[in-house]
């Protein structure tokens, strides 16, 4: 219920000297053993973001040796990401992939006895006997399959009209499901009229979603329940005697809030129930049974508000089924627990786990029944911090967890579980391993006095390359929610690209502002009953003028972007102050009366938040409302919106575009998503959405008066052309200046400050005044040296500037050399063609007729070179060049134009003359334990 709650929250302390306190907590990016293969390996783009690989839904196998779980990966072809079941050992290192193809393959339940897991999955059913094919398209979508995880293809279990809703296992033979009823006449006949119109809270015609049980063997479903509501959640007892069911009362409850759900007990035996928590005060947002069935445990959200759940936290409450008793669970902990976590608490043999909330970060705490209490133990060390969700076997003795930093992309782990710490973890999943080796940005927690005076918390991220003293750029980036968080965690994607933006040479701060979660309840009830903008604006300003006053930002060169509540607040900053040069508001409210009356939970969402409803307060909204205060806004801004948008109406977008449009003080550019809900979720829409963006903080940030020309093709000649351009030329050489001579140029490319070109002849006779020089071939690359003669040329250059210049080593440099143009100054280019060893050796022999010493060379940059925005020359030709080995001996990489550039010729040497060398500049890279 909340505007695009993004699972994250953290930053700084007065500003940024108190984000010091943190550092303790702060973990070391994790960097790669080997070094990155490719260009694309370490410069991050679109692609990395569009739908980075995720794992969820870990449940462990009876026996506590294997994890069932869900991997999320892109699919190309079908323009959405796709699901797949995996399964784990928790005993050795060993995955097993157990389903695959285009389907959405969620929700893994194992047996009882350990034998199956059932799933749920919109994957084509299989043709049903000729005599019933005229049913097959009845069919729901998202049906129940069941496969043997130790070998076999899923089948199928249910063939439903409609989707199953939940389900549960009751024992090894018969599970209990959650799904709609069977049409009924007035839906047929709606078919039949091929009329797809409806009626809004039509309970009259809306299919209850009622209790079945299913027969694992024979596929036989039996009603169990009769009920006219809508089941939304059930939970079976270990021992399958009873269940708990929460049944949705009204249509409107999410738009609302009036009507509550109720929670009702059933014997899954005699069939009858009793209805639990009748008071209201309860309402099951996840159900976890007791390992011997006594009892339960419900987290269930709390608002100090008579009717609306709104801002909240999270708490935990016992039933016990003996006593028929319900008690809140005292946890000893102010904020309760963490509101975000898939699951925030796992079931032991002596009580739970719970993550509890703590700002930027989980606590993770052990909880033992104590007689009618529970005695809380922190889980300490450096392995029980950063873990953002959980899952415990029944034994206890083994946890399955996620961990992450801001920045240290996340994988799942396992580990022994003791008393009050976590054992050595052992990495389950090897997501996402391409973003692993690019290198991630630095940050920190971070804290600033905001509205009122008090404190507030989120990210800070530092640029690629941060000089301290330096002022940059900042994109202020802005969760939705409001009840949300920016966390210390790495969450990445479409909405957030983090690492393109400090790539691009900016701080990026992620505030967690007034109303956000994991604060306790008073701070996310704080923006309440019409405070709505009046604390969020300046707790966000205040963090931005912080950031300012410590000289990191230059305040000249700002930004600001958000999705859902985020881009809700970016628009109100665009109305409060003309500093931002740059803005993406995705999915967010302009004119509140239409929320309230167009999104699906807008009546819950603004009564709460502004205090009364707008045939209350009409003036209250029209304050409220952005846009009738447009007329102060300078914000070159980029609007996205999806048309199926229900959590805030693509009518918004478009008041936002046509404001903006019609006034003309600040340009515009709106991008529809067709078919789009509140997140796009096509990968074509994501990467327009990234690729819009990022173009439009290039033309307004980044690069002003540089825009983008949709006709030029960066690869094209005359992209190169214009990059070529840039090349620094001093006299007759490429080079910089070092002290009255030409030094050669480096840049950044591939995270290290390497020679543009190979070092020419006329540098090198600076350095050997013995060297000689043909005319007209000063830009020609130094050949014919040795080892020894390119090192003692890097010394003397280190020397006479100051600085270091060095060879590259092997592990450096072979990456390097992979990464080369289309065409380089190889025996291919003399030859026409490309030659076999045979040819090469017979070309060779007629090479020896020309008189000029090594005639194949030609001027450095005389190819194209490669590179996004600085271009690097002659990396698969002209002279081959010298490396160090891991032992400090001398290796020749890169091709030569007496060689053929053919990858299969591992053992290709170039001839002595053909031999020369490039500088690195600085230290040599750590390498990684």
């Amino acid at each position: 219920m909340q505007k695009h709650g993004k699972c994250a929250g953290g930053i700084s302390a007065g500003l940024i000297a108190a984000a010091l306190f943190f550092a303790s907590y702060r973990l070391s990016l994790a960097q790669p053993e080997d070094p990155p293969e490719t260009a694309a390996d370490t410069r991050w783009t679109v692609d990395d973001f569009i739908a980075p690989e995720s794992a969820d839904e870990f449940h462990i196998s009876p026996d506590g040796q294997w994890v069932a779980w869900v991997k999320t990966v892109p699919d190309i072809d079908k323009d959405e990401s796709v699901s797949h079941l995996h399964l784990s050992s928790l005993k050795e290192k060993k995955d097993i992939q157990l389903t695959r193809g285009p389907n959405k393959d969620e929700s893994p339940h194992w047996s009882p006895d350990g034998r199956l897991v059932a799933f749920l999955s919109d994957r084509a059913l299989p043709k049903k006997p000729a005599k019933d094919e005229a049913a097959d398209d009845e069919s729901s979508k998202t049906q129940l399959w069941l496969i043997n995880p130790f070998g076999g293809e899923p089948w199928l279990l249910t063939r439903s009209e409609r989707a199953v809703k939940d389900f549960d296992w009751i024992d090894a033979e018969t599970i209990l499901i959650a799904a709609e009823e069977d049409p009924s006449l007035y839906e047929h006949n709606l078919k039949e009229k091929k009329d797809d119109s409806r009626a809004v809270d039509d309970a009259a015609h809306t299919p209850p979603v009622r209790l079945f049980k299913l027969d694992v063997k024979t596929q036989e479903v039996t009603r169990f329940t009769r009920n006219d509501d809508w089941i939304q959640l059930l939970a079976v007892s270990p021992d399958g005697t009873k269940a708990v069911a929460v049944h949705q009362r009204s249509l409107s409850y999410e738009y609302d809030q009036r009507v509550k759900p109720v929670t009702f007990l059933y014997d899954l035996t005699s069939g009858k129930s009793q209805q639990l928590f009748t008071d209201g005060k309860v309402l099951p947002a996840k159900i976890r049974w007791k390992l011997d069935s006594t009892g339960f445990y419900a987290v269930s959200p709390y608002s100090t508000h008579p009717v609306y759940r709104q801002a909240v936290v999270d708490q935990l409450y016992y039933y016990d089924l003996p006593d028929q008793h319900t008690v809140k669970v005292d946890l000893a902990w102010e904020n309760e627990l963490g509101i975000d976590a898939r699951n925030e608490i796992a079931i032991t043999p002596e009580g739970f786990l719970a993550l509890l909330a703590a700002g930027a970060r989980y606590r993770l705490a052990r909880f033992t029944r104590d007689g009618a209490t529970w005695k809380r133990t922190g889980i300490e060390g450096e392995n029980a911090t950063n873990i953002f969700d959980i899952e415990v076997s029944k034994d206890g003795r083994t946890i399955v967890y996620n961990s992450s930093t801001a920045s240290r992309p996340g994988q799942w782990f396992r580990a022994s579980l003791g008393e009050n710490t976590l054992g050595a973890p052992i990495a389950l999943t090897e997501l996402n391993p391409s973003i692993q080796k690019k290198p991630a940005a630095k940050s920190e927690v971070a804290r600033w006095k905001g509205a009122g005076d008090e404190e507030v918390e989120g990210i800070l991220y530092y640029p690629q390359g941060y000089v301290a003293g330096k002022k940059y750029a900042l994109v202020v980036m802005i969760h939705g929610g409001p009840l949300g968080a920016d966390m210390d965690l790495w969450d990445e994607d479409y909405a957030y690209p983090i690492n393109l933006y400090t790539q691009r040479g900016a701080f990026v701060l992620q505030p967690n502002y007034h109303g956000s979660d994991n604060y306790g309840l008073a701070w996310a009830e704080s923006i309440g009953g019409g405070k709505y903008y009046d604390l969020e604006v300046p707790d966000i300003e205040k963090g931005v003028e912080a950031l300012i006053a410590h000289g990191f930002v230059d305040p000249e060169r700002m930004g600001v972007l958000g999705w859902s509540n985020g881009a809700i607040l970016t628009i109100a900053l665009t109305v409060h102050s003309t500093r931002y040069k740059v803005a993406s508001a995705g999915a967010g409210d302009v004119e509140q009366t239409s929320d309230w009356a167009y999104a699906d939970f807008g009546a819950a969402f603004d009564n709460y938040y502004f205090g009364a409803a707008p045939y209350e307060d009409p003036e209250l909204y029209i304050r409220k409302s952005p846009l009738y205060q447009f007329s102060k806004v300078r914000t070159p801004t980029i609007i996205f919106s999806g048309t199926d948008d229900r959590a805030v109406g693509h009518v918004q977008a478009w008041e936002h575009f046509r404001a903006l449009e019609q006034l003309g003080l600040a340009n515009t550019r709106f991008i529809v998503l067709p078919g789009e809900p509140h997140g796009p979720r096509k990968l074509s829409h994501r990467r327009r959405k990234l690729e819009e963006e990022q173009a439009w903080f290039d033309k307004y940030l980044f690069k002003p008066g540089l825009a983008a020309n949709e006709a030029l093709r960066a690869d094209s000649p005359l992209g190169e052309l214009i990059k070529r351009q840039r090349i620094k030329k001093v006299g007759l050489d490429y080079g910089v200046e070092v002290k009255s001579m030409l030094a050669p140029e480096t840049i950044a490319h591939k995270g290290l400050a390497i020679g543009r070109f190979e070092v020419t002849r006329a540098q090198y006779a600076a350095f050997d005044r013995n060297y000689r020089v043909e005319p007209g071939t000063e830009n020609y690359p130094v050949n014919g040296i040795t080892f020894e003669q390119a090192q003692a040329y890097c010394a003397w250059l280190s020397k006479l500037s100051g600085e270091t210049y060095r060879l590259g080593s092997e592990a450096e440099m072979t990456p390097v050399y992979k990464a080369t143009a289309a065409s380089e100054n190889t025996l291919d280019y003399w030859a026409g063609y490309k030659p076999n060893p045979d040819d090469a050796a017979r070309l060779e022999a007629k090479t020896k007729d020309l008189t000029r010493p090594a005639p194949l060379l030609k001027e450095v940059g005389s190819f194209r070179g490669v590179g996004e925005e600085e271009l690097v020359f002659d990396l698969g030709g002209n002279v081959a060049e010298w490396c160090v080995t891991k032992d400090g001996k001398g290796k020749t990489l890169g091709g030569s134009a007496d060689q053929p550039a053919d990858p299969k010729a591992t053992d290709a040497q170039p001839g002595a003359a053909y031999v020369g060398f490039r500088v690195v500049k600085g230290a040599p890279q750590a390498t990684a334990k």
